[in-house]
């Protein structure tokens, strides 16, 4: 038995694979508004001023480039696509102090353009790759048109040419899944919700909070085209969606005879199905949706496919023993754990190049002059399997210049690309994730950054670096590290990091003062100096703060946090001292406002453990004491977080607004809440995207360390049964996600007072 989709569809096929490169529409490899392109970016965030820019595409040179000189209050602006002819414009007018974009709003000057010019001002990359796979789900399941319309505008802005376009796809899953036979009860049941459709696109879950409304998918297809037609408008390259070898699990039951690995059942979740790319199933399946994927999007050229997305490959000998890995046979393939398991190397060699090869080459067959592309993140989280051996074995089949890799994560895993030794010499963009799961902890670091990628673009052994990219996870938090990463992205920072500071100062709040400029100087070396925030991950147990992770009595070995908490506290003291001067401006409340609220989320800790140890030792006016703060400091910053774009109430609001019946505004309201508080499984992915938003402080992580204190408390020096607490908790955490609670967005009246205010409580704690 073999999927056959009718002989109509058949020919379709067979007629898309010969003429998807004969019949590329205009738009593909070159920008159709050119100049005007650029100008429709800037018009949108700039306003009528950018109608009177000069601008104008000039010839390609050996690097991206562009040129912006002002004369007489005229701005001319030369580059080699729109989105250097809006990046150059952008950050003329920024070095001059007249502009701002992020994404907690704009600040557009209306002084006079000084007479300046950039010189030729060229990118070290081909490329400047932008957004993560997982965005899709932490993020944007909720945006609108105009909503992405501005994010598309804030990439041309920064330089962005090649965004990962992950919308839409589901469309295209469901009119493959239904050509392969499965029933609507069936897709219903694969489908997993909006807030998690990346880690089903992925493999990694199937029909996780399930159904996902027929709605979602039909707006997200008129959405993604829009999306497409503006990035190809702009001349970006957007990556788009292929097909990785994950197949229902419906699928899989309607074909025992296919090569069909049971994968592992990741973090807790049930296990997903595997298609071995050998199988003449894989082939079939793969140009299929890419040729349903032209008839509804428009051919692209370059594709992701990740097929080991935390999940191994399966591996073992060929044939019997292979075979009887697979779903057919009901063996789960034990390869796929993350276990450690003895494997020959030189079976291991040979199936991962026959994996490889396989998948390249379904892409090629259905578009012969597609580029494959797949993210670099196993090579890192999975180390123990992707040895140096492992990497060359799965590359090596596939043609140099027919791969792209994303080596994302080079904030946690720095070292991934020199293991992979350069990945064989194909294309590779090299990247931070920076933002992991939406979590917005304030940390970066500015002066890594700087070092990093000036060692990087000297060194010869990158061989065919292609690009960087910023890579995050979620979006909407610590934009100071976005504008610094793309503006080293184009070679274009100052000579040093305190001037580089003073004119984001300038071009973020208006003005700056040599006070401003040296608080900002000591808020970078005590939070913008940290890589990686390790303790979003302590002993398995997600959540930014310790604050935010589920409770255990076990917390006197939590690490203290990274960065500098004394000049953490100088900065902030100093930039409150300074705030009357710039509460006139609102992206310096709203950066106060963050940064105050990090200072007295790390207190909030430590009075947690105060706490704790001080009920484990019967000493329970101290412990109360403790608690005291606790709440007196969480409620201070529930309440001054309604100055944040982002709450708990505009996240619901957004996706109560997206449905277009109840039930499906219902669906997508209990989606928002879980993923910022349970996400799912039976894992440890609790609280891995939690929030510092106004709503979560005071309803969710407050009342939860209060259930669990209480418990301790109770318990005295006795036995303390944390197992059955814990289960209570994790009870009532699915109760707050299925209760009808509304919430509304409170603004603090005087946010700088109400920062004061906070900050003369953590005086006194």
């Amino acid at each position: 038995m073999s999927f056959r989709p009718p002989r109509r569809q058949v020919l379709l096929q067979s007629l898309a694979g010969a003429l998807l490169c004969a019949a590329r529409p205009a738009w593909a490899g070159a920008a159709a508004g050119g100049a005007e392109s650029a100008r429709g970016v800037l018009t949108r965030l700039l306003g009528a001023q950018a109608k009177g820019f000069d601008l104008a595409l000039g010839a390609p040179g050996a690097r991206r480039w562009y040129v912006a000189r002002s004369q007489g209050g005229k701005l001319v602006v030369r580059g080699d696509s729109p989105v250097a002819l809006a990046r150059g414009a952008y950050a003329h007018l920024r070095r001059a102090g007249l502009a701002h974009v992020s994404w907690e709003g704009d600040r557009v000057g209306r002084g006079p353009l000084p007479d300046a010019d950039s010189g030729r001002v060229e990118s070290p990359f081909a490329h400047r790759a932008y957004l993560n796979t997982c965005t899709y789900g932490y993020t944007t399941p909720w945006w609108d048109w105009p909503r992405w319309s501005r994010e598309i505008d804030w990439m041309a802005v920064h330089g962005v040419d090649m965004p990962l376009a992950m919308e839409g796809q589901e469309h295209v899953w469901r009119d493959l899944w239904r050509e392969a036979g499965l029933s609507e009860p069936e897709l219903a049941d694969y489908f997993s919700g909006p807030a998690f459709t990346p880690w089903q696109r992925m493999g990694n879950i199937e029909g996780y909070r399930a159904p996902l409304p027929p709605a979602w998918i039909d707006k997200k297809k008129a959405l993604q085209r829009r999306i497409l037609a503006r990035m190809r408008e702009l001349g970006m390259t957007p990556i788009l969606p292929a097909f990785g070898g994950y197949v229902p699990k419906a699928f899989a039951l309607k074909h025992p005879e296919a090569r069909i690995y049971r994968m592992r059942a990741w973090e807790g979740f049930h296990e997903t199905y595997w298609l071995d790319p050998a199988d003449p199933l894989f082939a079939q399946l793969a140009s299929r949706f890419m040729a349903l994927y032209a008839r509804t999007y428009g051919a692209g050229t370059y594709y992701l496919a990740d097929s080991f997305n935390e999940m191994l490959p399966p591996i073992a000998d060929d044939g019997a023993d292979a075979r009887a890995a697979t779903y057919g046979d009901g063996k789960a393939n034990t390869a796929t754990t993350k276990d450690k398991v003895e494997i020959d190397p030189a079976v291991k060699a040979r199936r991962l190049a026959a994996y490889g090869k396989a998948i390249y080459d379904t892409i090629r067959q259905a578009q012969p002059d597609a580029v494959w592309v797949m993210q670099g993140w196993l090579f890192g989280a999975d180390q123990h399997f992707w040895d140096p051996a492992a990497i060359a074995a799965y590359l090596s089949q596939v043609p140099d210049d027919r791969l792209m890799i994303l080596d994302i994560g080079n904030d946690r895993y720095p070292d991934t690309w020199r293991n992979a030794q350069a990945f064989g010499g194909k294309p590779w963009i090299y990247g931070y994730v920076h933002n992991y799961g939406g979590s917005n902890p304030v940390y970066g670091d500015l002066d890594y950054y700087r070092r990093d990628l000036a060692v990087l673009t000297a060194n010869p052994d990158t061989r065919r670096l292609a690009g960087f990219g910023m890579f995050p996870e979620g979006l909407h938090s610590n934009s100071i590290v976005y504008e610094a990463a793309y503006d080293l992205a184009w070679n274009a920072g100052e000579a040093s990091l305190p001037a580089w500071l003073s004119t984001y100062a300038r071009s973020r709040y208006g003005r700056t003062t040599p006070a401003l400029d040296a608080a900002l100087g000591q808020l970078v070396e005590a939070a913008y100096s940290t890589r990686y925030w390790s303790p979003r991950w302590w002993k398995s147990k997600a959540g930014a703060y310790l604050f935010f992770k589920r409770p255990t009595a076990a917390i006197q070995d939590f690490p203290p946090h990274p960065g500098d908490r004394a000049k953490l506290a100088e900065a902030v003291h100093e930039l409150t001292r300074l705030a009357p001067g710039f509460a006139d401006q609102p992206l310096f409340v709203i950066d106060l406002v963050d940064a105050a609220r990090h200072l007295a989320s790390e207190e909030i800790d430590l009075q947690l453990q105060a706490a704790v140890l001080a009920y484990q030792r019967g000493d329970l006016a101290s412990g109360d004491a403790a608690r005291r703060k606790i709440e007196d400091l969480a409620q201070a910053i529930d309440g001054l977080l309604g100055v944040q774009p982002e709450t708990l109430a505009t996240w619901i609001d957004a996706a109560r607004a997206y449905g277009d019946s109840p039930a499906d505004a219902r669906t997508y309201v209990l989606n928002a809440k879980a993923q910022v508080t349970v996400w799912g499984g039976e894992g440890n992915l609790n609280d891995y995207a939690s929030k510092a938003w106004q709503g979560l402080y005071g309803d969710f992580y407050l009342p939860r360390w209060s259930r669990f204190l209480d418990a301790l408390r109770a318990a005295g020096t006795g036995a303390f049964d944390e197992p059955a607490v814990v289960r209570g908790l994790v009870a009532w955490e699915h109760a707050w996600v299925d209760r009808d609670t509304v919430y509304r967005r409170q603004r603090p009246a005087d946010p700088v007072a109400a920062t004061a205010a906070l900050l003369a409580r953590l005086d006194r704690a």
